[in-house]
Order: structure tokens, then C-alpha cells, then sequence
């Protein structure tokens, strides 16, 4: 049953309302001031709470910002009910977090449709954050599995026909075999570094913490140049890459943080295009420094897909083979915010897609 704290001085209308709701099927219960309702709220963990402003001890507005700074509670839906009907009060309210406002006298009814509204967008926000829970293992059940054995298994079988078969391979046998070891050794290292950067990251970000370099730098240009070129090769499709890049001025982060941000990019755009569709890498100097736009013609992205970017999502592997963990935007993303940079996805499904990531000079 859904839980509903009335936090009212007044005892008259939170009895009133309490029993009320009471009689809507809700299990309500009061807190007759602030102190109370906050140290009521923490140990019950209601599903909403409707809150008087002007209240003795502690007041509306100091109950929500208690609540708001509590994890535990700091996502349970709020509802002031006041006599203030100043802008400001409002404005107030709002800012701190209120997700509803009620002025008194009210109507039952407006209190009802209230609660119900509130209710119904935390059950979606719920079904939704379940929801990406949900993509998020089943991606990680099937390609964690899949991106680790794969390459093992490459390294395991290989290397077991050199140590078996080393007396009658000929030379070329053993450097074709060598090259599959050492590609799937490559493989399974970046997936391990790509994990490792993204969890430092994410640290970072979960902390507050902006990553700044103790040095500039500005060689930015000469790094998309050879991450272009050298992804664009290993692909074998060096026709498809336009490099239109100026030189970068100086940048405050790291050789390897620049480094990646290009080749998760770059990568990315290979990798999510085919062979005869172009990509087109474009380095400007803008106000706030230095602007790295990357466009494919591949087969894009929807809105939703673009909004649940992050580590371990992956779309649509079943139709599409890929490798990797869906950790590289995760990757740019979590640095972007670490740095306090910008970083823009828009994609248009099978149009293609433009990364945008602008470095700053300060």
C-alpha cells in the first residue's frame, strides 16, 4: 500500500487530510512539524510527502533540503501545501526540489490529482531506470562473456599448436599464428585498459573531482591525425576518412586523455559505418577552444539510444556483430564531465551519426 507522510502544524487539517487519504486507500500517517516529519521520513521511507511551509522548530523549506541531502530519501516525491502564494515562496520551493505546490484553501480533489500525478511520474521514472537495469545485464550477461572467451580462446588454441607443433611449422605458420595471439592479446588489453579508464573516471565524476592537467599542451592536431589515419588503415578503408583539422591551441589535459577521447571517436565511427560510407573529422579553434567534430554515414542512432549512452549498453549486437563492451562514449562522456568539457551526440537512425567534443584553453 502507498505510503503518504502529512507533515502539518495544524493538527485539525492534518488529521483531515490524513484521514482522508486514509479513505482513498493510501496508508497516511502525520508529523505534527518539521523535526519530526524529517526524522519520521528517514525511518519510514514514505512514497510521498505532502509538507506544510510555516511550521515551528523547522520550517517546509528546511525539511525538503534535509530530505533532498539524504540518499535515502532524497527521490521521494514532495508536495508543499501553504498559504504563501508568493511568486518568490514558489520560486523557492521549486528550486530546492519541490515537485508540487498547493496553495490553502485547496480542494480535495486537487490534492488527489496531485498525489496521483506525482505517483504516476515516479512509477514511470521507476519503470524506466528498471528498464535500462535490465538492458544493462542482459549486455553484460551475453558480451562480457562473449568479449572475454573469444579472445582467450584465440591465445589458448593457437598457442597450444605452437607448443604441440613447433618441430614441423614452418616459418610462416608460426608468424601467421603469432599475429593471431597477439591480435586477440590486444583485443582482450584494451577492453581490460578501457575498463580500468572508465572506472577512473567515473570516480572522478561521482566525486566532483575535475581532472586538470598540471601542463598544457598542443600538438592536439597531430594526434586526430594519426589516430584517423591509423584506425582508418586497420579498417582498410582509408578512402572513406576527410581530415579537414587546423592546429589546436593549448589545452589543459593530458596527452593520454586527448588521446583517447580521438580514438574513441574515431573508432567508434569506423566501426558503426561500413566500408564506402564516409567519415569526416573536422578540428576547429572556437571561442572556448578547440572544437573535434566526427560524422559518419552509418546506420545511426535513435533519440532513446543517444539518451542511454553509457557503460555496458550496447544496441542491437543481436543484428550486428560488434566488439567491445559499449564502453567507448561511456568512455568520452565520463571524461568530458571530469574535465568540465562539452560533449554532443546527435544521430539520426540509418543517416548516421556527429560526435562533437569541445576541448577547453581554460
Amino acid at each position: 500500500m502507498t505510503k503518504i507522510l502529512v507533515i502539518e502544524d495544524a493538527k485539525d487539517l492534518r488529521e483531515d487530510v490524513v484521514e482522508m487519504l486514509n479513505l482513498e486507500g493510501y496508508n497516511a500517517y502525520g508529523a505534527e512539524n518539521g523535526l519530526v516529519g524529517v526524522d519520521v521520513a528517514q525511518q519510514n521511507r514514505p512514497d510521498l510527502i505532502v509538507c506544510d511551509i510555516m511550521m515551528p522548530k523547522l520550517d517546509g523549506y528546511g525539511v525538503l533540503e534535509k530530505l533532498r541531502a539524504d540518499s535515502e530519501t532524497a527521490t521521494i516525491p514532495f508536495i508543499f501545501l501553504t498559504a504563501r502564494v508568493e511568486r518568490v515562496s514558489v520560486r523557492q520551493g521549486m528550486v530546492l526540489g519541490a515537485d508540487d505546490y498547493l496553495t490553502k484553501p485547496f480542494a480535495v480533489t486537487e490534492l488527489l490529482n496531485s498525489i496521483q500525478t506525482q505517483l504516476k511520474k515516479r512509477s514511470d521514472l521507476n519503470e524506466v531506470a528498471s528498464k535500462r537495469i535490465e538492458d544493462i545485464r542482459e549486455n553484460i550477461t551475453t558480451a562480457l562473456p562473449h568479449e572475454l572467451r573469444t579472445p582467450l580462446n584465440t591465445i589458448i588454441g593457437f598457442s597450444d599448436i605452437l607448443l604441440s607443433e613447433a618441430q614441423r611449422l614452418k616459418p610462416d605458420q608460426v608468424a601467421s599464428w603469432a599475429g593471431h595471439i597477439n591480435t586477440a592479446a590486444l583485443r582482450l588489453y584494451r577492453l581490460i585498459e578501457n575498463y580500468l579508464f572508465y572506472a577512473k573516471f567515473q570516480v572522478a565524476t561521482e566525486n566532483e573531482i575535475l581532472l586538470r592537467a598540471s601542463e598544457s599542451f598542443s600538438d592536439l592536431h597531430n594526434i586526430i591525425e594519426a589516430e584517423s589515419y591509423r584506425i582508418a588503415a586497420e579498417a582498410e578503408r582509408e578512402d572513406d576518412l576527410t581530415l579537414n583539422i587546423e592546429a589546436a591551441p593549448e589545452l589543459y589535459i593530458t596527452h593520454q586523455d586527448a588521446t583517447k577521447i580521438v580514438t574513441e571517436l574515431v573508432d567508434n565511427a569506423f566501426k558503426f559505418s561500413v566500408a564506402g560510407q564516409p567519415v569526416i573529422i573536422t578540428g576547429t579553434t572556437c571561442a572556448a577552444g578547440y572544437e573535434l567534430r566526427i560524422e559518419d554515414k552509418g546506420r545511426g542512432m535513435t533519440e532513446e539510444q543517444i539518451s542511454a549512452i553509457g557503460a555496458f549498453m550496447q544496441f542491437e549486437r543481436y543484428l550486428y556483430e560488434q566488439q567491445g563492451l559499449g564502453l567507448g562514449l561511456a568512455i568520452v562522456q565520463a571524461v568530458a564531465e571530469a574535465h568540465g568539457y562539452d560533449f554532443e551526440a546527435k544521430s539520426d537512425l540509418e543517416s548516421g551519426s556527429t560526435m562533437t567534443f569541445r576541448f577547453k584553453t581554460s
